[in-house]
């Protein structure tokens, strides 16, 4: 697949997501939603796999990177559901752009890491006065959406320490057989949380949650997440992480044309605050780099 086109299915994909997830479980019914589509994943996964003559790996290194994903797609996924309950979608997209700055905040914790610079710690202040500008704006909402952004917050976290946790394994899997093992050992962790929940065993959804669940199962959870592997296997990390600062401008966009959202002025400018300290996180390195070669010139 040629790189520009797998670039532009990441960031239609990525922007795209957030909305599909709300429709998805507008019936009601989170949580067999999010079952329905990583069964769709799995099973599409699993029948791409023997078409190009793999096979999914057993061995005990697969097994360890399998379970390290799982608290990224189980746990973020099934709190980014019940979230887009109370939340705008594009607002979840914004707080999964905090993904880059929250892994480096963990790996600070951890032994080997790099350790961060000031405006890699100015961009996670700003991410924190974003928050903050959130959270004071949803006081007035309720303690209901204060507890779909704590979801949010956990999920994200969740997801960051996952990928983490991945990386560390080094299993040296394709992504096809991370994405499918991942998804295998997920799929019990929703079938108890789907019957633990109280929800109907049948899955409740509207004609447009239908189509949603379809399309994150094919895309969201399949075909994105394949090529975001492969474009960060042939770009530098800087233009791949462009796709965090692109996407939560599309969802929310999306949201405003397409769902009806209208996100107060002082959500839009915690939004803001949070682009900007990604902005000043990804790209404060070839900035510092620039400065002196300009005062040379």
């Amino acid at each position: 697949m040629p790189t520009g086109l797998a670039y532009l299915i990441v960031v239609l994909v990525w922007a795209t997501t957030p909305l599909a997830i709300k429709w998805s479980a507008e019936a009601g019914a989170p949580v067999g939603s999010v079952w329905l589509r990583m069964a769709i994943a799995a099973v599409l996964g699993l029948m791409i796999l023997k078409a190009l003559g793999g096979r999914l790996r057993w061995h005990r290194r697969a097994l360890a990177s399998y379970a390290a994903a799982v608290p990224g797609v189980f746990g973020a996924m099934s709190l980014s559901y019940h979230a887009s309950q109370t939340l705008p979608s594009g607002l979840i997209s914004v707080m999964f752009g905090l993904a880059p700055l929250v892994s480096g905040i963990i790996l600070q914790c951890l032994p080997g890491a790099v350790k961060l610079k000031r405006w890699h710690w100015l961009g996670c202040t700003l991410g924190v006065v974003g928050l903050a500008v959130i959270f004071a704006d949803s006081l007035s909402a309720g303690t209901q959406q204060l507890g779909a952004l704590a979801m949010m917050i956990l999920a994200v976290t969740l997801f960051s320490g996952s990928g983490i946790a991945v990386q560390r394994v080094a299993a040296g899997l394709q992504p096809l057989n991370q994405t499918v093992g991942a998804l295998l050992l997920s799929m019990p962790c929703f079938a108890l949380l789907w019957f633990g929940s109280g929800e109907p065993l049948h899955v409740p959804l509207t004609t447009r949650g239908l189509w949603s669940v379809l399309y994150l199962g094919l895309f969201g959870s399949l075909l994105g997440f394949l090529c975001y592997y492969l474009i960060l296997s042939r770009l530098s990390a800087a233009t791949v992480a462009l796709v965090t600062l692109i996407t939560p401008v599309l969802a929310l966009s999306l949201g405003m044309g397409l769902n009806g959202e209208r996100p107060s002025p002082s959500m839009i400018v915690g939004a803001a605050l949070i682009l900007v300290a990604l902005g000043a996180y990804l790209f404060g390195d070839r900035l510092a780099r620039l400065a002196p070669r300009a005062v040379i010139d």
